[in-house]
């Protein structure tokens, strides 16, 4: 069963497409068709393109898991410091080990900040 695209996921995959397909051309479009990109007007999920499918949108996991599932877009997580989509089946609370790290520097900078107020006020 497919269903209408949203207006982010149109622009991810235009995104990805633009970015890392190696069969688009900006001035040709589709090399091997030789026409327009199919992926950029698409409107419904169903059928990719299968260089698509296959090799460029793996790039982006959400992406694919709200492409690639039955039934309505899974509902994600955001990502507290980047704001980037968590999956919703797993304790993960940041998309990247980048962002975890750069959460945990935070939590750390500001248990600092407050155990060197402590010890000034006594």
């Amino acid at each position: 069963m497919s269903r209408e695209l949203t207006r982010k996921e149109k622009t991810a995959i235009r995104s990805l497409v633009v970015t890392w397909c190696a069969n688009y051309d900006r001035e040709y479009g589709c090399l091997p068709l030789d026409s327009d990109c199919y992926m950029l007007g698409k409107c419904w999920t169903g059928s990719y393109c299968r260089y698509f499918r296959e090799s460029v949108l793996p790039l982006d996991p959400a992406l694919e898991a709200s492409l690639m599932s039955e039934g309505p877009r899974p509902d994600f997580k955001i990502c507290p410091v980047c704001g980037g989509a968590v999956a919703p089946d797993r304790r993960q609370a940041y998309c990247s080990a980048a962002c975890a790290k750069k959460a945990h520097r935070c939590q750390q900078r500001e248990y600092m900040r407050k155990k060197r107020g402590a010890s000034v006020d006594n």
